[in-house]
């Protein structure tokens, strides 16, 4: 199979050949259509995930045909059109017994703990507890772009934030993950500021519904902004992209009794920022963190999308070949463009 693969950290990531995977007795071998550039895959291109092993094939947001399946699988069959969380669950241990697969003490991760989907296959794991089945009406980009992003969104904003409708909400950060996370905040019926640096950003945030937009290269003090936005603060804030700036600027925006939710990675040198503690506790805040989605949790998701309340085929920016996706892979650091990137093209 032709795949992207990088043999050290920080050095040439190549398109070569490689052997076709087999089915592992639980798994499956699913046959990509299309796959996510995400910046998760920078950082473990930089080396910051200590899961990965070198020679390594990146990604983790995909959509594809089953192809292949293991003796032990009891719900998939060949044929059929599938993507999976970007983290899964071993299905057997105490956090998969009751139902956090997303927090699975034996967790399988596309990408990180195994090869992943920057080619033209890719072996997934457990497939009976993580494979989620594809409506008809969502074409394989549209579901790559879920991935990692949207679907961290959707259960960051859903089921860890408990955003109710009529609540505000400030998102920061309008990349991949923010832009998920306003819309699906709109849908939901909120209130939403988005905080960015770039002006196409925060254009598109407007499209999406966000009622204000903030430029952080114009607003010296960001959490004073959101907060005279949102008339004292807003009931939920979500840091999307992942800084220590970020982090405690969601956390200074908040209301009495507000919640935080990270998103955004944090690693290496900014894996542990200085929180502002004291207004955690004198406002009785809460921090959450949010890390994937059970596929369980997919269906209302989808429910959505296919009632067209939820429109993620809009977040895609570019899509490009595995090639250029190779080339773009070291680039993520950057933040260039607007939306989600698909590779389409193998």
């Amino acid at each position: 199979m032709r795949a992207a693969c990088f043999e050290t950290f920080q050095g040439p990531v190549a398109v070569t050949t490689l052997p076709d995977p087999a089915p592992a007795p639980d798994g499956v071998v699913i046959q990509v259509g299309a796959t996510g550039l995400c910046r998760s895959d920078w950082h473990g291109w930089m080396g910051h995930d200590p899961d990965i092993r070198l020679p390594h094939v990146p990604g983790h947001e995909l959509a594809g045909t089953v192809v292949a399946v293991g003796r032990d699988v009891r719900r998939w069959r060949a044929g059929q059109r599938v993507t999976v969380p970007f983290v899964g669950g071993c299905g057997h241990c105490g956090q998969c017994a009751s139902g956090n697969h997303q927090v699975c003490d034996s967790q399988f991760q596309p990408g990180f703990t195994h090869w992943g989907s920057f080619a033209e296959y890719v072996a997934i794991g457990y497939a009976d507890t993580n494979l989620v089945a594809l409506p008809d009406a969502i074409d394989m980009a549209t579901a790559a772009s879920l991935g990692c992003r949207f679907v961290t969104a959707f259960r960051g904003v859903i089921d860890q934030g408990r955003l109710r409708a009529g609540e505000r909400i400030a998102v920061h950060g309008c990349g991949g993950v923010g832009l998920s996370a306003i819309m699906i905040a709109v849908a939901c019926g909120a209130q939403v500021i988005a905080i960015d640096i770039d002006a196409d950003k925060l254009a598109l945030a407007r499209r999406l519904g966000a009622a204000t937009v903030i430029d952080a290269r114009v607003e010296g003090d960001i959490p004073a902004a959101v907060r005279a936005a949102s008339d004292g603060g807003v009931e939920l804030s979500v840091d999307a992209l992942g800084h220590p700036v970020t982090c405690v600027n969601s956390i200074l925006s908040l209301a009495k009794r507000g919640r935080h939710v990270q998103i955004g990675l944090m690693l290496a040198d900014q894996a542990r920022p200085a929180i502002p503690m004291d207004r955690v506790i004198a406002h009785e805040l809460e921090i959450l963190g949010s890390h994937g989605m059970q596929a369980f949790r997919y269906a209302p998701m989808m429910a959505m999308i296919a009632s067209g309340r939820l429109r993620p085929d809009r977040l895609i920016g570019a899509r490009v070949s595995l090639d250029d996706g190779a080339r773009l892979l070291p680039q993520m650091d950057r933040f260039a463009g607007t939306g989600v990137t698909i590779i389409d093209r193998f």
